[in-house]
């Protein structure tokens, strides 16, 4: 049997592409570095809104399939080999944007039963004994039904897999500091002209930003802005990219951050911000 690298991370996230904004340079950072990288999604999309006009006959099942082929391509841009949809492709549907009527389809994430779903994801835990779990906070970063759905069911699924006899050390919530995410708006409002997009976001458009005191790790991912950046554009049918910006459906510029922040809400927090969400482990300590 091979043995199993000394740093195993794993990203719980909704929909193909959440990874890649949120997470890119982390993902392409470890994986380079030799740990484990796995990441679980938790639908297809199939309900995402299609950028390109020439894609936008996709819709359903085939959009479905064509975001689960740019999540592979993605994956392929920041070295991650293991990569998995929960349950499968196709178990859970996508929600749709809160407070449509697709919320109610009974197949869909938003309506699975929790426990049943993180006994799936606990089944991925106890295989890859991961130390490191990255997620979302209680509000899924920004209210999306299936964000949220996607935080409760991580949360759940660690509870499972500790019950199980593997307690992930440490937990990470994504997070962007709200003083971050002012600057680096401030300079997309004096360089936006030289963009493609006519428009801007708002700091507050961007998931998860908090006060900076709650954020607990920082991971410098510049060496990889570029793995990240391809990654990005390998989304096409979800993100139009443009270094060092990017926009949704929207059609809104917002910031393509290359240092990725996080908060650590279960495990030991060090007295400063952490530049590796490994730190504090002893190697070999978690396998016992």
């Amino acid at each position: 049997m091979t043995e199993s690298p000394a740093r195993r991370l794993l990203l719980v996230h909704a929909h193909p592409d959440d990874e890649s904004i949120n997470n890119g340079a982390t993902m392409a950072r470890y994986a380079a570095e030799g740990a484990r990288v796995t990441l679980v999604t938790c639908t297809l999309g199939e309900r995402g809104e299609v950028i390109p006009p020439e894609l936008r006959h996709l819709t359903g099942a085939a959009l479905g399939e064509h975001r689960l082929a740019e999540l592979t391509a993605a994956m392929g841009e920041l070295g991650v080999e293991d990569f998995r949809l929960l349950g499968g492709p196709g178990r859970y549907g996508d929600s749709g944007m809160m407070g449509i009527a697709d919320n109610d389809d009974p197949a869909c994430f938003w309506q699975a039963d929790v426990d049943e779903a993180a006994a799936l994801l606990a089944e991925v835990i106890l295989e890859v004994r991961p130390q490191v779990l990255v997620t979302y906070d209680e509000n899924g970063g920004y209210g999306h039904p299936d964000h949220i759905q996607t935080h409760r069911v991580a949360m759940r699924a660690a509870e499972l897999a500790a019950a199980q006899g593997w307690e992930i050390p440490k937990v990470y919530w994504n997070r962007v500091p709200r003083s971050v995410a002012e600057e680096a708006f401030a300079r997309l409002a004096g360089e936006l002209s030289g963009t493609p997009f006519s428009k801007a976001a708002a700091v507050d458009d961007v998931p998860g930003v908090v006060a900076d005191d709650r954020v607990t790790a920082e991971i410098d991912g510049t060496a990889y802005a570029v793995a990240k950046a391809a990654a990005m554009r390998a989304h096409a049918t979800q993100i139009d990219v443009a270094p060092p910006y990017f926009a949704l459906s929207n059609e809104l510029a917002q910031p393509l951050f290359t240092t990725e922040y996080y908060e650590l809400v279960r495990g030991k927090a060090a007295a400063q911000r952490e530049n590796d969400l490994f730190a504090g482990l002893v190697p070999g300590k978690e396998e016992s």
